[in-house]
């Protein structure tokens, strides 16, 4: 629970942040209860139907998200879950027990590994190893060549401790199919793959298409409220059902969530390669703006982003760069850097 300290610090840096004349992004998550429940009923009626009866353990416009997501994917069904954490965890058990091999290959970097406690083995009984270590998805050679059997590759679309970074179409496809040759299923962390087209240069559904299942997000690039998809064949979207009923995941109303994901889906994921092109725009201007400046250290990473979001590593500390970061936008009215609250 966050301190009261903690609390005064995140109201001033929001203040700063809304009260900025220019900043890259703004997003629903900085808005005040009033705005988020205005903009939730100005969006409702251009992505369905507001005289349809609020759904009730699903169905109802929480069906209509999970049909047009599994559309959008080129998936056979979707499931929608209240987090990420509890749809990967589901999508992983469920695909330990079809391939009778509970040890999945991942990336130390990956989001379960890092941010969920040690969810998969503690909660769900899951085994990890990592074929790589570098700051990058594991490629070919390294997933043939990985001594001891896996059940399941979970590659993390963009790698995002690493820098949100990508391998290219063929390293994937590649990876992909040495997965395959060692009899593994491979699923996709696809937290943020909505971002990944144009780095790909392929279709949502064709890259979704590699994997045989997919986990999206809908708060993280889409500016949802909350909620993510579990995405694949009818078969295995069913026992995830079962299993997302014993995680404590099927709640009695999810009307909000699921109408700020289809808002998501029909106003942000259009202008996502937007996003992209004026990510590298600004990579490079901030580059180019500290060797001016004399910086000492610096790295922006990736040197051309793979999606909209990418890391700079400046020679400070946290909090002196925390503290620079509200006082520009108080003194400026410009803000730069985002401070998220994780």
């Amino acid at each position: 629970m966050a301190t009261v300290d903690e609390q005064e610090q995140r109201r001033r840096r929001l203040t700063a942040w809304r009260g900025a004349r220019r900043v890259l992004a703004r997003v629903g998550e900085d808005g005040t209860l009033a705005e988020r429940l205005a903009a939730g009923v100005a969006d409702a009626p251009s992505v369905h139907d507001p005289d349809d009866w609020t759904d009730v353990y699903g169905g109802g416009v929480v069906a209509d998200l999970e049909r047009r997501t599994a559309r959008l994917l080129g998936m056979e069904a979707a499931a929608f879950f209240p987090t990420g954490t509890m749809a990967q965890q589901v999508a992983l058990r469920c695909w330990a027990g079809r391939t009778g091999n509970a040890t999945v290959a991942l990336h130390p970097l990956s989001h379960p590994e890092v941010h969920e406690g040690g969810a998969l083995g503690e909660v769900s009984g899951l085994r990890t190893v990592h074929p790589t270590s570098e700051p990058r998805l594991p490629d070919a050679e390294e997933i043939r060549e990985f001594p001891e059997p896996f059940g399941t590759l979970m590659l993390e679309l963009p790698l995002r401790d690493a820098g949100f970074v990508l391998p290219s179409w063929e390293e994937l496809t590649a990876v992909v199919d040495a997965a395959r040759e060692r009899d593994a299923v491979v699923h996709f962390d696809g937290a943020r793959m909505w971002e990944c087209p144009t780095h790909f240069g392929r279709e949502l559904s064709e890259i979704a298409g590699l994997a045989d299942s997919v986990y999206v997000s809908f708060y993280k690039s889409l500016d949802g409220l909350s909620g993510a998809a579990l995405a694949g064949p009818s078969t295995l979207v069913e026992e995830a059902r079962v299993w997302r009923h014993r995680y404590g995941g099927q709640l009695f109303q999810q009307f909000p969530a699921a109408l700020s994901a289809l808002t998501g889906l029909e106003r942000e994921l259009p202008r996502l390669p937007s996003y992209v092109g004026h990510a590298k725009v600004v990579a490079g201007a901030l580059a180019e703006g500290f060797a001016a400046a004399g910086v000492p250290w610096f790295r922006v990473r990736p040197e051309r982003p793979h999606t909209h979001q990418f890391q700079v590593w400046l020679p400070y500390g946290a909090e002196v760069l925390d503290e620079a970061s509200v006082r520009q936008a108080e003194e400026t009215g410009v803000a730069l850097f985002r401070l998220v609250d994780l």
